[in-house]
């Protein structure tokens, strides 16, 4: 009796076996060279000179989106200060792991910190034990009143090692070239600007320094967030193509997110 593979591989040409297994092998390898090349392909070259004028698409809104489209995807509504406290909720405990997430960051003490889109500090109060007195957590924020929020949270606290900073919609203004690891949660979906933001967060890192994202998963259908405040791993791999970061690897341990970890390999 013949099987299955033997029905599927008889019924074919040899000549179009050979074409089907060609494109395979095409496919495959222009994958692999996209999510491990340091500095993207020559799309992302292409990319790098385009004005930004022309690096984004526009289209009418679709519900929870902005109507930019970048790289293919929709960019998300910003959450405004006025929504900070769905940031401390209960809950947050439970379907993100804080605790464990920082865990997997392997802090070590005296490291320069970056948290992007800091909200009330709920990840960067939980980072500053494990970089110590010697550390700094830089907290960016794009809106004045998130910052007097964690501000007064971190008084309330007695928390030091936190310093406030506002950005702006393309630049976290970092100071160059001093930064161990920069950490994006649940954020990065949210950029008006990406392209931007990236790039000068790149120039704020120190080489061998990390970007670390953390997004919900698109591909896990039970992840019960908005489809626009999700992003695939395939997706933030190729946003970071056309910077100077190599992927590192990709974390699975926590119950809704990926934990994408990049490493700062050169300058642009």
């Amino acid at each position: 009796m013949r099987t299955v593979f033997h029905k599927v591989v008889g019924a074919l040409r040899v000549p179009k076996l050979i074409k089907i297994c060609s494109v395979v092998v095409g496919i495959l390898f222009l994958s692999i060279y996209v999510t491990t090349s340091p500095y993207g392909d020559s799309h992302s070259e292409k990319d790098k000179a385009r004005p930004a004028s022309t690096r984004y698409e526009q289209r009418a809104p679709s519900r929870d989106g902005i109507g930019k489209i970048y790289m293919g995807r929709e960019i998300s509504e910003i959450m405004g200060h006025l929504a900070a406290g769905w940031l401390e909720r209960p809950e947050r405990e439970r379907e993100e792991m804080p605790n464990k997430l920082i865990e997997m960051l392997k802090l070590k003490k005296g490291d320069i910190v970056a948290d992007i889109g800091v909200g009330t500090g709920y990840i960067a109060r939980r980072i500053s034990p494990k970089i110590g007195e010697t550390g700094i957590v830089y907290g960016v924020e794009i809106q004045q009143e998130m910052l007097d929020i964690l501000e007064k949270k971190m008084e309330e606290e007695g928390i030091t090692n936190i310093k406030g900073i506002l950005g702006t919609i393309t630049d976290p203004k970092l100071p160059p070239n001093s930064v161990d690891l920069v950490i994006m949660v649940d954020v990065y979906h949210e950029f008006s600007h990406p392209y931007e933001m990236i790039q000068n967060i790149c120039r704020g890192l120190k080489v061998g320094g990390r970007v670390v994202f953390v997004e919900y998963r698109l591909e896990d259908d039970n992840v019960p967030i908005k489809r626009l405040h999700k992003m695939s791993e395939l997706q933030v791999i190729k946003e970071a193509t056309p910077h100077p970061l190599s992927w590192i690897e990709t974390l699975h341990g926590l119950p809704w997110q990926h934990v994408i970890i990049f490493e700062k390999v050169g300058t642009e």
